[in-house]
């Protein structure tokens, strides 16, 4: 099954760089230390499909002045870890593997790994089921106590312990979604597709393919407790087909992205309830492409002054200007991913590059971030990687 951020990027950049203010009174945003000089590379992991090679988890070297890319290692061989999330210490990372099989069970897995600081290699600590199949996106709170886990081919969701040392326990909560919505051959029943949480880690959001809705769920990290929220869902136009939701850095405004009309869906946030108001759903696709495309990937930046969403099809990652006051959006370019089917994107910790992972063409391909216009343009750096789905930065001590 070929399917797939909250983001902890601007907990990594602050990491790096050491020194952080605050946007809106809440969330950090990096500002670099005037004495320490930025790293000069990072580590990046890329999670991929193994249908065509066992590729499986690869390590690439990211050059912080040019962009150029240096495939390092195979660091895993396991059966599709297509979505991965690292851990807030950087000391683990967390892999679902999208499967629709495991231990003879029909379900999908979630695994860790402990990391080498120092060359980024990784080591198998444990292997939970994830009770539902076809598992497509990973998340892990702030405190590093609970992962997330959205099962698309069940359209379940589910929430795994970290137990000492970065194992993870049994499932410790686990929700079945019922229902469906009016497209009869995609939304025949429930296909989570994401399970995020909210700026505050205090919230999580899962989104439905199946159903139209995003789900909410309170999540008390520090005791491991997920309970449904009230209200417990927010809808969006019948048949957009809910992919991925991101939070602006002060948490007031989310964003989803609509995989089946390609839209976007600006809501409000009541971070005190979670509670979603929706604003107004746009196209991320510009007026004259009339061919076939959908979304797959959506991203705040780190001031949370643009949005950035990428269209399979159009071949492209769609750039959108937040208002900061109201949280409405404004198409102001689309760039092309230089592939084809682009899944993941993300920009670095230090708003230097953005990556673009391109499924059907096996490429990743650097671009270097204008942070005043949000736009940003090739390096003329890419390297091959089979299948690639899902982008994560590791910061390099040095």
């Amino acid at each position: 099954m070929v399917r797939s951020h909250s983001t902890l990027l601007p907990m990594l950049g602050a990491l790096l760089f050491g020194a952080t203010r605050v946007l809106g009174g809440t969330a950090p945003v990096t500002e670099s230390a005037p004495h320490k000089a930025a790293a000069s590379h990072m580590f990046v992991y890329i999670g991929s499909y193994t249908q065509k090679e066992q590729t499986g988890i690869t390590l690439l070297d990211l050059n912080m002045k040019t962009g150029e890319l240096t495939k390092k290692k195979v660091v895993s061989d396991g059966d599709n870890p297509t979505y991965l999330v690292l851990s807030p210490d950087h000391k683990t990372l967390y892999a679902c593997n999208e499967t629709a099989n495991f231990q003879g069970e029909k379900a999908g897995a979630v695994s860790s790994f402990s990391i080498d600081p120092s060359t980024g290699a990784l080591t198998l600590l444990s292997q939970q089921s994830t009770r539902g199949d076809g598992p497509c996106h990973i998340e892990v709170d702030k405190l590093n106590k609970l992962v997330l886990v959205a099962n698309y081919g069940a359209g379940s969701v589910a929430a795994f312990p970290v137990l000492a040392g970065g194992k993870l326990g049994p499932a410790s909560f686990f929700e079945q979604h019922e229902g469906k919505s009016v497209d009869p051959a995609r939304q025949e029943g429930p296909h989570a597709h994401c399970f995020t949480l909210d700026a505050a880690n205090r919230y999580g959001f899962a989104c439905d393919l199946g159903l139209d809705k995003v789900f909410v769920y309170k999540v008390d990290a520090a005791n491991g407790t997920v309970t449904p929220n009230d209200p417990p869902f927010a809808t969006v136009p019948p048949g957009s087909g809910p992919r991925h939701i991101a939070f602006t850095p002060n948490n007031h405004f989310a964003y989803v992205c609509n995989e089946m009309l390609s839209t976007v869906t600006a809501f409000a946030y009541d971070a005190e309830h979670g509670k979603l108001t929706a604003l107004n759903t746009i196209s991320t696709l510009p007026p004259d492409f009339h061919g076939n495309s959908s979304t797959a990937e959506i991203e705040t930046s780190h001031d949370g002054h643009f949005v950035y969403v990428s269209n399979r099809g159009h071949n492209s990652i769609a750039i959108f200007a937040a208002d900061p006051k109201t949280g409405k959006l404004t198409p102001i370019g689309y760039q092309p991913t230089e592939g084809k089917t682009p899944r993941c994107f993300k920009v670095d910790p230090t708003t230097t590059f953005m990556l673009a992972a391109n499924q059907d063409t096996d490429t990743v391909y650097s671009f270097r971030v204008d942070r005043k216009t949000g736009k940003f343009t090739p390096t003329g750096h890419s390297v091959r990687v089979s299948m690639p789905v899902c982008i994560q930065y590791m910061p390099v001590h040095e």
